[in-house]
Parts: structure tokens; C-alpha cells; sequence
């Protein structure tokens, strides 16, 4: 999901005298993130909203890029500040010298702050603890430049839109409100100011408080585009899963599974289609704040995937948002395809630089097709409704077929990507920066391009799809296992290559259909889809566990080892926690569990280090560099995958899945011993509770719905 631009093009060594470039995508490594999807605000540490991608958003547009408080020449010192929740967030603050007697602080300022859809709301209280009265100006100053989220991640923002004052009661007015191109945005206080100032947006207020007092305002600010929102708000009240609880031996799972499921609760957005034959609506989650908050068909479907513990509302609303925009047509400029699964849906063309731009509806994916059907199967496993599922089948086999026609395309048999635009995403994988796939000698591979997990997604969703066919009495269930044997038996001849420590599979195919030779994190992708045998699985189980892939935080996604390994690098060193999710859950589906415990162990303590909160990706220098990871600076935070990877490693420690078409759930704990004593409620499986407990001695007690059986092996 990559929209990095590159701002310098280096030709040769570095000098003193090298010109800095001065449109650099904005780093967010010490930002606060509050949201509730379709908006978000980024602030510093201390509260203050200015500089970088500072700001509260609504839609993909900046509603305000700037939003500070000072007290005339009294410093603010910060003390504390942080989240409470996913949408909201506290900031501290001391007024320095105002009112002290005593070297002990005596007025201080607390600034809250709430993001509901289109709305922010910022308070600000004083008080006074002090024995002397004070007095002083408090001012807010605001502004915007109302920019597209493009123009934010690139660093080039236009210039500040002036405000305008609107009216109200108390001296001069008492809001502020601009707009541009449909976008609207307007600023009240409460109480009124008592002077404001526009253009340059200041609110100022003039402060007495006697010992013991305390004075608030309260400032809302409101956004709205005049074509309303592409992808609404989901309802507060309409939660598509069960919250779970957990309370482990390490209380750091604990924080990480309630951070995570707070945050993909504010992530919700509603398909404004969906009313149009559901009776209800479709819900799905974005892909992340702040660069990605939108539907994504690989993001919005593996984290839907992930979150089929808690419930399979969320899988449906997905998939039949998907549904509704899979393609019907050939379109070059889209990379739209009969059959194909979408990438990513924005309110109008994202130009990045001249030779980058993606238009508002992109198709330019390779593997949301056979992830939408491996998401169709796994939900009807879960407990979706069959007339549910039965609905989607059409829709299941048009992705088979583009499936079958793209492969066939190629005169391999291999499910490839080019960009044909010359404009689009050059890598259309997951892995999807410029230069994430590359030989081990450094070198980029030359597109068209096949890559190892999207094998291994399309060999999955060809038996996923043939076991929907053969349960609902559609024809074509044969035809596709016998196509996913002839998809394995190629893979296995050709992707196969082999140094000092054994075989392995290149990361892809070239052009030329030679092996991409180089050591990755997409190993843990194909483990458990029965793509391998289990000597295969094994060799690759030993792979992930070395210490150039494993860096005891999680997987880097190119082996340090390899050229060009840079922990700093978006698909080349980095730890992405959705990755090593994966292959934590690979790894148990595959029986090594022991493999699994150790990538799992990794990501915890990252989440440690994060507060709860792991970002969409972080760098990769491991755990002998320091006992935190270090951030990519850059990472949304957070991420719905990310957020999601959380209930997958709990799935997995617990050796958890699911058979409601055979009346049976399986809890065989894999790893869970490792965070005994152990209880998690209000899990759910075919559409009721399941509560999980595992005692210090290993013993298991589940209570589950009613007419299923507990298979503990």
C-alpha cells in the first residue's frame, strides 16, 4: 500500500555541499493519533496541532492544519499527554511562574480532546490550585490550508486558506469558519471569545481566577464535503463483533488485544451502497489513518479475516462491499478486469508527482481477487448465514474465473501484475513499493511478475472455491482442485532455488520467469495453505526462525542478509505485525508450533513498546539493537491489519478454528501455555458466545454455543 514519493534521485555519492530537499513525506513516529473513521486528528506530543501532517482531517482533506493555545509570555511546560481510547486524547500542561509561591506548580491547563465523524471537539481547563489569584490572556490560534491527503504525504501543501469570521454572541463574533472546492469548515467556541481575529484565526480570552478556580471553553469544530461522505461513519451503536476480553499472565497481551480492538472499532466505515438491497448496512474497516483511511480491498479483507473470531458480520459487510465494485469491464486506465477484486477507492485522483498517479477508483491489486474468496470460505466455516453465502457465489465465480484467465495469460501458468499504465503501482502485491522485489544481489526484478504468496493466496482460494461450489450443489468443484494441484506442481518445480543452508522459494518470477532469489518474510504466507508439503513446511519453519529474518520483534520483510537490506526500508527490512501474524498462524496450521510461540513472543514485546498501539509497520534492527523497536517514521498508526494481527496470535496460541458446517470448534492450545493462567469471554462462533479458559496446568475449559463439539486436537 505504498504512495511513497521519492523526493531525490541519487546518481551518485553524497556531499557536504548536496542540496536538501524540502517536500519530504511527513514523519508521524511521535504524533497522537485520535480518529473515529472518516476523520482523525494528528497532534504533537503536547496537544498542539502545526507543521507537518499536524491536523485534523475529514474525508481525505485537511480541516485544520493548525490549532495551538498560548498564554501571552507564560510558557506552557507539558507534563503528560497521550490517548483514552481511540478517540480520545488528554494533554498536561503547567503554566510556568503563574501564581507560585512555593517551587510547586500552582496553574495548570488540561486540554481534552474527542473526534466523533465530521467533528472535533477540543476543551480547555484551567485551574488554579494556587493561593493567589491570577490573571491572564489565553489565545487559540487556527488555520488551514485545506489540502488533499495527497498533498500532505508528499510535504508540498498548498498555502493557508484565510478564515472568515462568522457570527455568534460576544465581542466581534465567535467563529471562524473557511472553505474550498465543496470542502467546508467552520470553528465556534464556548463561551464566545473575547476578541477574535480573522484571517489571521485567533480566539482570545481573557483568564481571572481566584485560589481554587477553574475556567473552560470548549471549541468545535465541524468538516463536511458538499457531496457528503464517500464512506460515512459506521453507527456507534452497531458494532459488527463481540468485544472480547482477555486477562492473561502477561498483562502486555492484554493491553494489546484492548488497544487493538478499540482502534478497528473507530476504523468502521459504512458502504452508503449497502442499504440499497440489504435492509441493513455493510460495514468494513479502513485501511489506516492517516494516509490509507479508506476502503482497500487487500487491507479491508485480511483484516476482516483476522477479526472472524469475534464474529462474521464484519467478513460479510466486506465482502459484499467488494462485491459491489468488482469489475465488470476492461479498463486499462483502472486496470479494471471482469472478475477482479479492487484496490482502493478515493474521492477523486490522487496526483502524486508526474509520473505517479492513481486514479479514484484503482484495480491495480493481484491479490484481492483470491483473498476475497479465501475470506467468502473462511466466514461460511465461521458460522455466516448460508443463503448469506449463497447470495456471494456469483460473485465467487467470477473472481475464479479471472483467476484461471490471468494465469492462462501468462505462458507459465503463474498468477503475474504489470502495471500497463506507467502510472500506477509498479509492485501490486502487498509488498507494493518500487523497490520490494529484488534479486539477493540487490538487483529489482523486471515485471511482469509472479509472486510466491499470491501462488500460494490463488492455490488456496481454487480449493476454498471448489469447497463452496461442492456444499451449495454448483458445478466446477473438480475442475478447480484439480487446477490447484497443476498450480502446486508448478510452483514446485519452478520457484524452488537453494544456497549454503538449504532450498527455499525465490520471493517471485521475473519477466523471464527467473527465480527472484532473495530471502523474505513471505514464506510465513504460504505455510498452512496447503500449497507445501511438510517438508517444505519444515525447511521454511527453520527459515523464518533464523536470526536475519526473525529480529526477536518480529519479521523482517528482507533477511539482512540480502543487498540492499535497510531496516529503515518500507518492504525491505522493515517488521510489519500483519506479516509475522500471518506467519504465526502459518506456522500452527502447518504444526510448528514452537516456531510460532517465538515470532508471537516478538510481536508482544513490540507492542509493548508502542503502548498497545503497533503501527502499520516499524523498523527492523531487532532486538539486539535495544529492548524497543524503533518506529518507522512514517507508519500509519494505526492500521487496521495491524490492529486485527492482535486476535489472529490469540487464535493462534489458542489452536483455535472453526467447522460450523460440521458442527464443530477446535481449541487445541498451541503456544497459549506461554500466558497461563489464561481466560478469554465473548469470542464468537456461528453467530453466539464462546468463552475460552486455560489454566497454569494446562487444562482447557471452553463453553461453547450449543450443538457444536469441542475438538481439542
Amino acid at each position: 500500500m505504498d504512495t511513497t514519493v521519492k523526493a531525490l534521485d541519487t546518481n551518485g555519492p553524497a556531499t557536504a555541499a548536496a542540496p536538501v530537499a524540502t517536500d519530504l513525506q511527513p514523519f508521524l513516529h511521535d504524533a497522537v493519533v485520535t480518529l473515529h473513521a472518516p476523520s482523525f486528528v494528528i497532534s504533537r506530543a503536547d496537544g498542539q496541532l502545526g507543521g507537518g501532517a499536524d491536523g485534523f482531517y475529514h474525508g481525505d482533506s485537511r480541516a485544520l492544519s493548525h490549532l495551538t493555545v498560548t498564554a501571552g509570555p507564560i510558557a506552557l511546560s507539558p507534563v503528560v499527554g497521550g490517548l483514552r481510547g481511540a478517540d480520545r486524547a488528554d494533554f498536561r500542561a503547567i503554566l510556568r511562574g503563574l501564581g507560585e509561591v512555593t517551587p510547586d506548580p500552582a496553574v495548570a491547563l488540561n486540554r481534552r480532546r474527542t473526534v466523533a465523524s465530521g467533528r472535533l471537539e477540543e476543551s480547555f481547563e484551567v485551574t488554579n490550585s494556587g493561593t493567589q489569584r491570577v490573571g491572564f490572556r489565553l489565545t487559540v490560534t487556527a488555520g488551514t490550508d485545506l489540502a488533499p491527503m495527497e498533498r500532505v504525504k508528499t510535504g508540498h501543501a498548498p498555502d493557508p486558506v484565510p478564515a472568515r469570521e462568522e457570527g455568534g454572541a460576544g465581542p466581534g463574533g465567535s467563529g471562524l469558519a473557511w472553505s474550498r472546492d465543496g470542502f467546508a469548515v467552520r470553528l465556534v467556541s464556548e463561551p464566545a471569545p473575547d476578541a477574535l481575529e480573522a484571517p489571521e484565526g485567533r480566539l482570545s480570552f481573557d483568564v481571572e481566577l481566584a485560589p481554587g478556580a477553574s475556567w473552560t471553553a470548549t471549541l468545535r469544530c465541524t468538516a463536511a464535503h458538499a457531496d457528503g461522505d464517500q464512506f460515512p461513519a459506521a453507527p456507534a451503536d452497531a458494532v459488527p463483533w463481540r468485544t472480547p476480553a482477555l486477562r492473561s499472565a502477561d498483562r502486555r497481551f492484554d493491553q494489546w488485544l484492548d488497544q487493538s480492538v478499540a482502534d478497528a472499532d473507530r476504523l468502521r466505515l459504512v458502504d452508503p451502497r449497502s442499504a440499497e438491497g440489504t435492509g441493513g448496512v455493510d460495514q468494513f474497516l479502513a485501511a489506516g489513518a492517516p494516509w490509507f483511511l479508506t476502503l482497500f480491498g487487500r487491507d479491508s479483507l485480511w483484516a476482516a479475516r483476522m477479526l472472524l473470531p469475534l464474529g462474521t458480520e464484519l467478513a460479510a459487510g466486506t465482502l459484499r462491499t467488494l462485491a459491489r465494485r468488482q469489475g465488470a469491464v476492461a479498463d486499462p486506465a483502472t486496470e479494471e478486469q471482469p472478475g477482479k477484486i479492487l484496490h482502493e477507492v478515493r474521492r477523486g485522483t490522487q496526483n502524486f508527482n508526474a509520473a505517479f498517479a492513481v486514479p479514484p477508483v484503482y484495480y491495480g491489486t493481484v491479490d484481492a481477487t483470491p483473498l476475497w474468496i479465501t475470506l467468502l470460505h473462511d466466514a461460511w466455516r465461521w458460522g455466516l448465514a448460508p443463503e448469506q453465502v449463497e447470495q456471494l457465489l456469483p460473485h465467487t465465480e467470477s473472481a475464479l474465473a479471472w483467476i484461471r484467465d490471468q494465469a492462462a495469460a501468462a505462458d507459465d501458468g503463474f498468477l503475474r501484475y504489470v502495471d500497463r499504465t506507467g502510472r500506477g503501482l509498479a509492485n501490486q502485491g502487498w509488498k507494493d513499493s518500487g523497490d520490494a522485489i529484488r534479486h539477493r544481489d540487490g538487483r529489482l526484478a523486471d515485471p511482469p511478475i509472479a509472486l510466491c504468496e499470491v501462488q500460494a493466496y490463488a492455490y488456496e482460494a481454487a480449493r476454498d472455491g471448489a469447497a463452496l461450489l461442492r456444499a451449495f450443489g454448483r458445478p466446477g468443484a473438480d475442475a478447480w482442485e484439480e487446477w490447484a494441484e497443476g498450480l502446486a506442481t508448478r510452483f514446485r518445480k519452478r520457484f524452488w532455488v537453494e544456497d549454503a543452508r538449504g532450498a527455499y522459494p525465490a520471493v517471485a518470477l521475473d519477466r523471464d520467469g527467473r527465480p527472484v532469489d532473495s530471502v523474505t518474510s513471505g514464506f510465513g504466507h504460504l505455510l498452512g495453505t496447503g500449497l507445501l508439503n511438510q517438508e517444505e513446511s519444515a525447511a521454511l519453519a527453520a527459515r523464518l526462525t533464523g536470526p536475519d529474518l526473525d529480529s526477536g520483534h518480529g519479521l523482517r520483510t528482507l533477511s539482512s542478509d540480502s543487498v540492499g537490506f535497510n531496516p529503515y526500508g518500507y518492504h525491505i527490512g522493515s517488521i510489519w505485525p500483519h506479516d509475522t501474524a500471518i506467519a504465526v498462524h502459518g506456522l500452527v496450521r502447518a504444526g510448528f508450533p514452537d516456531a510460532a510461540a517465538s515470532l508471537a513472543a516478538g510481536l508482544l514485546t513490540a507492542s509493548a513498546g508502542f503502548a498497545g498501539r503497533l503501527p502499520e509497520l516499524f523498523a527492523g534492527h531487532g532486538a539486539e539493537a535495544g529492548p524497543r523497536p524503533a518506529p518507522y517514521p512514517a507508519s500509519c498508526r494505526p492500521q487496521a491489519w495491524a490492529a486485527a494481527s492482535s486476535v489472529l496470535v490469540l487464535r493462534s496460541a489458542l489452536g483455535l478454528d472453526a467447522d460450523i458446517p460440521g458442527g464443530t470448534v477446535t481449541v487445541a492450545p498451541a503456544f497459549a501455555g506461554a500466558y497461563a493462567p489464561l481466560t478469554v469471554t465473548g469470542l464468537q462462533v456461528g453467530g453466539a458466545r464462546l468463552d475460552i479458559a486455560l489454566a497454569a496446568d494446562g487444562t482447557v475449559n471452553t463453553t461453547a454455543p450449543e450443538g457444536l463439539t469441542v475438538v481439542s486436537a
